[in-house]
């Protein structure tokens, strides 16, 4: 690890941090505020990966890896209205979500990175975000894994409404993963614009003239 990559570690643990303590915040009825901060841990792991290459996006993500599993254990030890504010199962999910989500972003990026700019990151970001919001709400909520955590009660994630109030029935969380999904998605094509700015200026500043 250089003195280069601390940025991006930084960076990476400030978004980890203020997606954990946001997401006890509701915006609206389907969403938390975190979910408008997490999606730009994708930008920092690209970015890493543009301009310092895979192994220094890995080395960011382990970071945060690490960084998350701190504030889930912070969270254990908080006691909310309704008991702990991070459960077993949304520690588990969370962490599992993370890792894998990101970790495939690096490997679908680093597939791409020769092709068009926007390609890489758009892509990967698509696909990470996709997968972790999958696998943190049905590892968190799904009834079917209640297995995980026997004496958390997520019944009221599962109670069946319509998705996002319009749509056919579903379990709650369901409604909860597919606005956190679209906000994801929305961010991905946002994000690549400080991607485009960011990269290319550091880039260039690195060409020799």
């Amino acid at each position: 690890m250089t003195r280069a990559h601390l940025p991006g570690i930084l960076a990476m643990a400030a978004i980890v941090v203020a997606s954990n303590i946001l997401v006890q915040f509701l915006f609206g009825q389907w969403l938390t505020w975190g979910a408008f901060t997490y999606p730009f841990a994708f930008l920092v792991t690209d970015l890493m990966n543009r301009i310092y290459g895979a192994q220094a996006a890995r080395k960011v993500v382990l970071a945060g890896f690490i960084v998350g599993i701190v504030c889930s254990l912070i969270g254990t030890r908080i006691i909310g209205e309704f008991g702990p504010v991070v459960t077993l199962r949304i520690a588990l999910a969370s962490g599992t979500a993370f890792l894998c989500a990101q970790l495939l972003d690096v490997s679908i990026f680093s597939a791409l990175r020769d092709g068009r700019w926007w390609r890489a990151p758009l892509v990967s970001t698509l696909v990470g975000s996709s997968v972790d919001t999958a696998l943190f709400f049905s590892i968190a909520f799904s009834a079917s894994l209640v297995w995980i955590d026997p004496s958390n009660d997520v019944a009221w994630a599962n109670e069946i409404l319509p998705v996002l109030g319009v749509g056919p029935a579903a379990p709650l969380w369901v409604s909860l993963a597919l606005a956190d999904w679209m906000v994801k998605l929305s961010l991905a094509l946002v994000a690549l614009i400080p991607f485009r700015l960011i990269s290319g200026r550091i880039l260039e500043a690195a060409t020799p003239h």
